[in-house]
């Protein structure tokens, strides 16, 4: 409401603006949420935050008395900060998967995990807490888990073999991210048991069952080169024939990752 008054007019703005004058470099005003923009709540907060000594200075003046119910407490901003560092990862989690110019689908689960971290960190640090906001944000989080709990268990069931299918044809991961949730959880690869081998196996049958048996009876003339190199390209694809010849396996362990946290525990299997 403060950042609607204080922008409601340009009489309102250049006096806000006046009071930043010689103490600040850029001079600017606070914003408004947006309903449609995910992290439109954060960006508002963010702004609110450092404009806090200028606008108990504008609520001083005599004409805005009637606004001064919405006076901002030091209280208050401690939990406006707080919300601030809760809401901080997620915008950087909607942003990195954006802006990426590559696949992104085979990060959705890590990015899942990370935010079910997240969140359960938050949740502890709230657990024992008595103070009636702090209360409060720790609801609001657990509704914030429960739905994406809900969001989880629609994405693993439905969509599972085609996370399967992009991770193994992204040319940059192939294997990559099953290999690192197995050496997370100290599996070997090449146990049955592991996600490389069961998930390599699951594409594998997939693409026998599904797209082999629809065009088995197309005839196919092929000389041996050509052959040879196409089961060379479907090695890769596969990850079964990845060695240090491989032009496709370059080196990426996704160090872009704001938080570096092992997933591997509550990657589904």
């Amino acid at each position: 409401m403060l950042a609607v008054l204080i922008t409601l007019t340009p009489g309102c703005q250049n006096e806000f603006i006046d009071r930043q004058k010689a103490k600040v470099r850029i001079a600017v005003l606070p914003i408004m949420d947006v309903k449609t923009r995910s992290n439109s709540t954060l960006g508002l907060l963010e702004r609110a935050y450092p404009l806090r000594e200028f606008t108990r200075e504008w609520l001083k003046n005599l004409q805005y008395n009637d606004y001064r119910l919405l006076f901002t407490t030091q209280d208050e901003w401690t939990i406006v900060k707080y919300v601030m560092e809760v809401l901080l990862p997620f915008r950087y989690w909607t942003l990195w998967m954006s802006k990426r110019h590559t696949v992104t689908l085979h990060n959705v689960i890590t990015v899942y995990n990370d935010m079910f971290v997240h969140m359960d960190g938050v949740m502890r640090a709230l657990a024992k807490k008595k103070t009636q906001w702090k209360e409060d944000l720790l609801f609001a989080v657990k509704c914030a888990r429960q739905k994406l709990s809900k969001y989880y268990t629609e994405v693993t069931p439905t969509t599972g073999m085609l996370l399967i299918t992009v991770h193994i044809l992204d040319p940059l991961r192939k294997l990559r991210s099953f290999r690192k949730w197995d050496k997370g959880m100290d599996i070997n690869p090449e146990d049955e048991t592991s996600y490389t081998t069961q998930y390599q196996e699951a594409f594998l049958k997939y693409v026998e069952n599904e797209y082999g048996a629809k065009h088995r009876r197309l005839p196919v003339i092929k000389s041996d080169n050509t052959l040879n190199n196409n089961l060379s390209s479907f090695e890769m694809a596969s990850g079964s024939g990845q060695s240090c010849h491989d032009l496709y396996d370059l080196s990426s362990d996704d160090h872009e990752y704001l938080m570096p946290t092992n997933v591997a525990g509550t990657t589904p299997g």
